[in-house]
This record gives structure tokens, C-alpha cells and sequence, in this order.
């Protein structure tokens, strides 16, 4: 697998927007329609996405809770009040289904849910992908890639960035096996503690 995108939480989605357009990145949001996040895509590796709230309903998560998935819940929960910052880390497969990944977290005797996700953007792609969440939250989730690539072709940012560099992700030293065996992306950097770090790479070399 490799890294798929990264997780920035913000209060206000609105005003993040044109505060990373004022900085001179190419911002779109994830819909038309009261959108709860937006996408910065990269010609080349993983995007970002900045997040206001997760989009999943009181009652859905809920139904989570009642039908024995509170792991999952906890996990949007964590994302829908974090106070803002990076905070969640995906990684991406490039098949139909998370088979091979699943057999894995089962080898590691860790427990997961799987979850169908579509979304319609704004530029009027029809996006279709599977997601795994780890019980854990000391994992990373991760998901099989679009159905219809959204990455612009042969692009730089007007300021300069042209991809993320690096992501430096800390978790348990008991999962760092684990994370190696789904990831063989030279671009994550792991460490035993807490957080997660992005660092960009500018045709001016250049750190934003």
C-alpha cells in the first residue's frame, strides 16, 4: 500500500479554504452541496484533505454503537472534535478490495470494519472506493483507490508545491510491524509517540 491522503481537521471549512487558496494552493471542495470538507490534490502521491467534521450523522454513528461498532464510532467521534491539526492517515491499494490488508490486521489478530463509500464532486465524477477502519486507532485506515482518478495531470501548485514529501506518523512500537507490513511507501516515516507530521516538496524548495 501507499500513503493516500492526510487528515487536516479545521473549525471552520469556509474560511480554510481561502485561507490555503491565499497561500497558493488549488483548493476544490469535496461537493456542491453543503460540503463538510475539501481535497488538494497532487499530480503525484498523497492529498490533502481538510476537514470540518466527518459528515456522519448522530444517529449513524449511533446504529455503529448498537450494532457493535463502537470502535468506529470512536473513531469519527476523535475526528469530529479534534481541535485542529493533522489527525488521521490513510493508506491506498490499488485493487477492488482490501483482501490482502484484512488478512493481515486478522494475522496481527486486530479486529476492522469495512465500509462502502461513494461520493459525486464538484466536478461532476462519480467516486466509488472501499474503506477499512482498524479498531485501533493507533492504525491507520485505509481504502482501495477511485474508481475515476481526481489527481490533475502534470500540475504545480501557483506556489510551487508540487507534492507532499514525507508523513511522519507516531504510533505504538507494537503496531510499527504491523503498519510496515500494509505500507512499503518510502514516504512514511514511522516513530513510537503520538502525531503526524506533513512536509511538502516545492519546486523552489521551499516549506510551507
Amino acid at each position: 500500500m501507499k500513503v493516500s491522503h492526510i487528515i487536516l481537521k479545521v473549525s471552520d471549512l469556509g474560511k480554510a479554504v481561502a485561507d490555503y487558496r491565499k497561500k497558493g494552493f488549488v483548493v476544490e471542495y469535496g461537493k456542491e452541496k453543503n460540503p463538510y470538507n475539501a481535497l488538494i490534490y497532487f499530480s503525484e502521491g498523497p492529498f490533502l484533505e481538510i476537514m470540518a467534521s466527518t459528515g456522519m450523522p448522530g444517529f449513524m454513528k449511533r446504529l455503529l454503537r448498537l450494532f457493535g461498532k463502537a470502535k468506529v464510532a470512536e473513531r469519527l467521534d476523535y475526528w469530529d472534535t479534534h481541535k485542529g491539526g493533522y489527525c488521521g492517515l490513510a493508506l491506498e491499494n490499488y485493487e477492488t478490495n482490501l483482501d490482502k490488508e484484512t488478512a493481515i490486521l486478522k494475522k496481527y489478530a486486530e479486529k476492522w470494519f469495512l465500509m462502502n463509500n461513494r461520493r459525486n464532486d464538484t466536478k461532476g465524477r462519480k467516486l466509488r472506493f472501499k474503506c477499512v477502519f482498524p479498531d485501533n486507532l493507533a492504525i491507520p485506515f485505509f481504502m482501495t483507490y477511485f474508481n475515476v482518478d481526481p489527481k490533475p495531470k502534470n500540475f504545480i501548485h501557483p506556489n510551487g508545491i508540487k507534492r507532499i514529501k514525507s508523513v511522519s506518523f507516531g504510533t505504538a512500537d507494537a503496531f510499527i510491524p504491523l503498519i510496515r507490513e500494509l505500507c512499503d511507501d518510502s514516504m512514511l516515516r514511522l516513530y513510537v509517540g503520538d502525531g503526524l507530521d506533513v512536509e511538502f516538496e516545492s519546486q523552489h524548495e521551499k516549506r510551507y
